[in-house]
């Protein structure tokens, strides 16, 4: 992983605050297929009472992305660390528990499965409403929605947006990036 360090508000990173920050985020490279084509930026800012580390990794399907407030550079170096790699843990664990509950779905119908696809297409096609179904709208982040649409293995989750009060849906578009749909 290539580590870029910035400093902001007329600050610029020493070299052994440089050097730690490469050692220390080149330590997440074992979580990734392709460490190699990622690019972490790290965004050092000092204040009079604190200072701000915060980094940023883009990848292919998700932004990693933590800010930490400390007493000095390294130690927010560390729990920024700590952050991300919490962050990592959580997503793939949220994407090896999806998997394994598709394949065993997956697996389960093309064993088990007794039905007739064309009778099935021709029920589709008679009639376009195959099932209905009732849910109940949980008041969440769209962050968690996004969280729990992927845990059930769906392209969208309608919920009550916890910010705005209103009723929404969050999907998987072709990118494969999120898209959220409110209403009014």
């Amino acid at each position: 992983m290539k580590v870029i360090v910035r400093g902001k508000n007329k600050y610029t990173p020493t070299e052994a605050v440089n050097d730690y920050a490469v050692k220390k985020l080149q330590r997440l490279n074992h979580y990734f297929k392709n460490a190699d084509n990622l690019e972490a930026n790290v965004l050092c800012k000092v204040y009079d009472d604190s200072q701000v580390v915060e980094v940023t990794i883009p990848t292919k399907n998700i932004l990693l992305r933590a800010e930490v407030k400390a007493g000095d550079l390294f130690s927010a170096i560390d729990l920024v660390y700590d952050k991300l790699e919490a962050q990592i843990r959580k997503h793939k664990d949220k994407i090896y528990s999806s998997m394994k509950r598709r394949e065993g779905v997956a697996q389960y119908y093309a064993a088990e499965a007794d039905f007739d696809p064309e009778q099935l297409n021709a029920e589709v096609m008679e009639n376009n409403l195959v099932r209905a179904k009732t849910v109940d709208l949980l008041p969440m982040t769209p962050d968690d929605a996004i969280t729990q649409m992927e845990m059930l293995g769906h392209d969208f989750y309608i919920f009550i947006n916890s910010e705005t009060g209103k009723t929404s849906i969050v999907y998987v578009r072709e990118d494969q990036n999120y898209g959220i749909i409110e209403t009014k």
